[in-house]
């Protein structure tokens, strides 16, 4: 690569390491990607990108994208000019188009949102009714001009979605009534008559857990999901009247904790943990949540504490996402506000205590099942890596051999979602209905997760084929554009990686050459 020294890629600026290296987490701090929705970083004055002269020598080995692409997440103003040009190249009747469509299906769905301003951007593909693989503006950010031809509109979109900035907020409650995370919209009569048979079923002396799996495998209604999911993660005990006792006895314990090794934070051999997990809270999704002052307090406690109590892995990052969707599930229980523009200081103080220590417990079961995967070098994640591309070679032999035939390696993309849970790959309101799911699931967290892994890899079939070079494949598979996705997404997601669970779960032979 020392002859194409000094030909920079159109992006590429001398910084920081590229998000390819492995080290705890790979590329952990970078939630799913969609750039129109930085308003800011499209200037007003557009100046035409800089010629390069000759084709530049596509980057075919891990080794060789590393040695161009040492500031991958680096925003700046070549980058920002080339965002204002793609965004120039919409025009407005593929605005209309889309909005069209949009709206045709919010209303077949029945959805009330009350934002209609706020930008929305939908990345298009195969399988997904929602747009026809073009990249939407709304009317409030779409310039108006003269159409483009159709080959010079689709260069500059797919400019756009390569850009490889760091990614914005996730929208937490965007579709809420589809994600029913947050809010109060009305219910169809399904919905009614499902929240009616949980509070039935948590309504009895001993709840049947085994029911309660069956009910919550399809999704829990939000006013109950509280104490489904404390009930789910053995937490809670079936048994409605040890409930308040078991709760008082767990909450005493963990600010036990606090007394006991919080104040140890500052010594010798815990300070670089304390610094890291404060370094990370703010890396966090959604911003608006963790970086008020009292939620990024309550998270450094939960991570600290759990470190220090769990010594053979210590704090690895990648758990500190880990934390969130347990804190904002709980923080429900309590409002009926969206959680991203509520100040959560506002609570009465023994709400938050409740919260934090329900956070932590809950936190701690999952985790209790996947330890492995946050020990030394990461043992459980580098076996389910592997299997995930056993997997995928059996149940779609096309992709296999295309990320073969250009270097791709399982472990440099697969890494981050085994770490995180697919949590920077989805929404948070994604997420939430996916751990409902998984906490239904026998092993949910542990095992079933890789047959989502492997349904939501083949989801990206079209557009993975379509790129033919090794940094193309990487920038696609660390931005899969899952902003626009909902319940419905995920209930496909789900259903196909229960088919492949039910295939190949108990003949292992099936997926072995």
């Amino acid at each position: 690569m020392s002859s194409d020294g000094n030909k920079k890629q159109f992006w590429k600026r001398n910084a920081a390491k590229v998000p390819g290296s492995i080290q705890h987490v790979y590329g952990a701090q970078h939630p799913p990607f969609d750039p129109l929705l930085h308003a800011n970083l499209i200037k007003a004055g557009n100046k035409p990108p800089p010629a390069t002269p000759g084709k530049p020598k596509k980057a075919t080995t891990f080794q060789e994208f590393e040695s161009i692409t040492s500031d991958a997440w680096d925003v700046g103003d070549d980058d920002d000019e080339l965002l204002a040009m793609a965004a120039q190249n919409l025009n407005i009747e593929v605005v209309m188009e889309t909005a069209n469509k949009v709206n045709y299906f919010k209303a077949e769905d029945r959805v009330e949102e009350g934002d209609a301003t706020s930008p929305e951007v939908l990345f298009g593909s195969q399988s997904s009714p929602y747009t026809d693989g073009r990249l939407v503006k709304s009317h409030s950010e779409a310039p108006i001009g003269s159409p483009k031809d159709a080959a010079g509109e689709h260069a500059a979109l797919h400019r756009q979605r390569s850009l490889p900035h760091r990614p914005p907020v996730i929208p937490l409650v965007a579709r809420m009534a589809d994600q029913n995370t947050s809010g109060t919209p009305a219910m169809t009569e399904r919905e009614a008559s499902r929240l009616d048979k949980f509070k039935q079923l948590l309504a009895g002396p001993n709840t049947d857990l085994d029911e309660l799996r069956k009910l919550s495998w399809s999704g829990i209604p939000r006013q109950v999901r509280p104490i489904a999911w404390k009930l789910l993660s053995g937490y809670l005990p079936a048994n409605a009247e040890r409930r308040e006792s078991v709760l008082q006895r767990k909450r005493q314990e963990y600010f036990g904790f606090i007394q006991q090794y919080y104040d140890s934070r500052n010594d010798e051999h815990h300070q670089d943990t304390y610094r890291q997990i404060h370094i990370d809270i703010p890396r966090m999704s959604p911003e608006s949540l963790v970086l008020q002052p009292k939620v990024t307090e309550i998270f450094e406690r939960i991570l600290f504490i759990w470190a220090i109590r769990h010594p053979a892995s210590g704090y690895v990052q990648g758990i500190n996402d880990l934390v969130t969707p347990f804190f904002v599930v709980f923080v429900f229980e309590y409002i009926e506000e969206e959680v991203e523009n509520f100040d959560v200081s506002s609570l009465q103080e023994e709400a938050l205590r409740n919260i934090e220590a329900d956070s932590f417990w809950c936190m701690s079961k999952l985790l209790d099942g996947i330890q492995d995967n946050y020990t030394f070098a990461q043992p459980g994640i580098q076996k389910k890596v592997k299997a995930l591309e056993e997997l995928v070679s059996r149940i779609d032999e096309s992709v296999h051999r295309h990320m073969q035939q250009y270097e791709v390696e399982y472990l440099q993309f697969a890494f981050r979602w085994m770490n995180n849970l697919l949590m920077r790959e989805l929404p948070l309101r994604c997420t939430i209905r996916l751990w409902d799911t998984y906490q239904a699931e026998p092993e949910g967290f542990s095992h079933f997760h890789l047959y989502v892994c492997a349904a939501f890899l083949v989801r990206w079939r079209k557009e993975i084929l379509e790129e033919r070079d090794f940094q193309g494949l990487m920038i696609l598979l660390q931005n899969l554009p899952t902003m626009h996705w909902g319940n419905e997404e995920v209930s496909v997601l789900l259903a196909e990686a229960y088919r492949l669970k039910f295939a190949f779960a108990d003949a292992p032979n099936h997926y072995k050459r």
